[in-house]
């Protein structure tokens, strides 16, 4: 049951530290399920880290500027966005409700949006509010087809009657709600007309609607025939039978095994928990299938790096500038930089993360937690148990008693196989 507990609390939080784990084995599978997906009471933990107060955006009701005078705004962009971006990374280390902060995450992965084409961290910060805060997936679907940032990404500005722009709605059907096979080309092209006339507003930080860019004619989608607008096309998409069984299949890929479908049972178990995220989440955690992925799945960088810093004590807020930026640099080399997905399309996952390339960074950046790290002494088996590692193999084992050196037997641990894969 030892193992089944670590499973549990590695996957559905970003890494238990030594104590959490050690209560959460006393306590036994089924109460520390219910602690996770039900905390009680308020986020203890995350008041240590507050939403950072960014203003509004540098460009808010500015016009006609100098060139020098876009390079000051851009620099400012650039600095606002690290500071959001060190923010997040420090709640994630210091949340008390780490299933909570996981699936926010998720949700950033699933609502994949770019701040390098956004470019504005104010709309990045609004969009990261509305997947914090909508209280299902119904309501997070209703916000997020008119949420400014998403629409930036996807072009949706640019969709007007007069000139369809279907980016957007074909990541709704695609990528967000439904999934290939369950929809026509048909279907997006009228999906995009009823998704017309939305803009973004740097000044006022939210979208606005401009009913004279929208196409108020009858659209057929799926089936049914209506004036349909963002909203009204929301509320049919989620009303597919499609819609939760893919949801259910987006966590079972991140949560449960990137290599193996999601089985069929617990596929309609969890799409009759829907459109409760955190009850669904629950259903798949109870599973036996779940626990027989053991072993499979390769923690993400984000992942890997706040169970480190969650683990070792080490808090990101806390640490020197230079050593901050370098951080973020260095998750940026790794491919998994918060709030700058690669695509629409989110993180890869699996092995995609085990290249070369990646373990020099991971070593890298693994030697900065190391060095920040206030233990004093360390062994291979306190160094076990301090990240949850079950048991070194007699390999990994050999290498670290070889080790004198307290940050390079840090450095090793956390790169090694047995903290890496889950």
């Amino acid at each position: 049951m030892s193992d089944s507990v670590g499973l549990l609390l590695r996957r559905a939080g970003f890494g238990p530290t030594a104590v959490e784990l050690a209560a959460a084995r006393q306590a036994g599978y089924a109460a520390a399920l219910t602690g996770l997906t039900a905390p009680p009471g308020p986020d203890v933990g995350a008041t240590g880290a507050p939403v950072p107060d960014l203003g509004p955006d540098a460009y808010a009701g500015k016009h006609d500027l100098t060139y020098e005078e876009k390079v000051r705004l851009e620099d400012l962009r650039d600095a606002q966005t690290a500071q959001l971006t060190e923010w997040w990374l420090n709640r994630m280390t210091v949340a008390s409700h780490q299933a909570v902060e996981k699936l926010v995450f998720f949700w950033h992965g699933h609502w994949a949006t770019s701040v390098k084409k956004v470019r504005s961290p104010q709309l990045m910060l609004s969009q990261h509010r509305t997947l914090r805060g909508a209280p299902d997936f119904t309501v997070m679907a209703r916000r997020m087809v008119v949420d400014a940032a998403l629409n930036h990404y996807l072009d949706g500005h640019l969709n007007t009657r007069q000139a369809p722009n279907e980016n957007l709605a074909r990541e709704l059907c695609e990528l967000f709600l439904l999934g290939i096979g369950n929809y026509t080309e048909k279907d997006v092209k009228e999906a995009g007309r009823a998704l017309t006339g939305w803009r973004f507003s740097l000044t006022m930080g939210r979208s606005v609607f401009d009913p004279r860019a929208h196409d108020p004619g009858r659209k057929s989608i799926l089936g049914r025939t209506g004036n349909f607008t963002a909203q009204s096309l929301v509320d049919l998409l989620v009303s597919q039978e499609a819609c939760p069984r893919f949801v259910a299949a987006r966590l079972w890929f991140r949560y449960g095994s990137s290599t193996r479908p999601i089985p069929k049972g617990l596929q309609e178990k969890m799409a009759r928990a829907f459109p409760a995220p955190m009850a669904m989440l629950r259903v798949l955690l109870a599973d036996e299938a779940f626990q027989a992925t053991a072993g499979t799945m390769v923690k993400q960088p984000v992942e890997w790096l706040v169970g480190a810093l969650r683990q070792l004590g080490v808090r990101p807020a806390n640490l020197p500038a230079e050593t901050r930026k370098a951080v973020l640099h260095d998750l940026e080399n790794l491919g998994q930089l918060p709030f700058a997905p690669p695509n629409v399309g989110g993180w890869p996952s699996g092995g995609s993360w085990l290249t070369s390339a990646a373990a020099q960074v991971r070593l890298r950046l693994a030697g900065r937690v190391a060095e920040q790290t206030p233990v004093d002494q360390v062994t291979p088996e306190s160094l076990a148990y301090l990240l949850g590692v079950d048991r070194w193999t007699n390999r990994t084992y050999a290498v670290l008693r070889g080790t004198q050196d307290r940050r390079q037997l840090l450095t090793l641990g956390l790169a090694s196989p047995e903290y890496l894969v889950t």
